[in-house]
């Protein structure tokens, strides 16, 4: 079976990420991982992550890097400019892991891991 080119983004030691990682390879499916802390957030998977998943979902407003922001910064995150300069700034706001399928995925991107979803998206 010829799958597309699968990269997993986010960082290594997130518990979300190790069992999206973990599965992936249970599954027999090659992926690259990019990690942000040594990588980088590309602004290029970053504008093309906001207009198909939305900066909703993409900033994790549940995790400790947002609930350390000042509240201030926290309440202009409003848009996906905001939002953009957020995740820039500081990568582990970014909900995780953000997938990238490749591009004859539909979805092409994904956040988050969800073993049910990912079985869909990994025939």
């Amino acid at each position: 079976m010829n799958h597309p080119k699968i990269t997993v983004y986010g960082i290594p030691n997130c518990d979300t990420v190790k069992k999206a990682r973990q599965w992936l390879t249970e599954q027999g499916l090659a992926f690259d991982f990019h990690d942000f802390k040594k990588q980088g957030v590309p602004e290029a998977g970053l504008d093309a992550w906001l207009p198909a998943l939305g900066w909703d979902k993409l900033v994790n407003r549940q995790g400790t890097t947002w609930r350390k922001l000042d509240p201030a910064l926290q309440s202009g995150v409003q848009d996906d400019a905001s939002a953009r300069a957020l995740m820039l700034q500081q990568p582990s706001v970014i909900k995780r892991p953000v997938v990238d399928w490749g591009p004859q995925a539909q979805p092409r991107f994904t956040v988050g891991f969800k073993a049910e979803t990912w079985t869909q998206l990994g025939r």
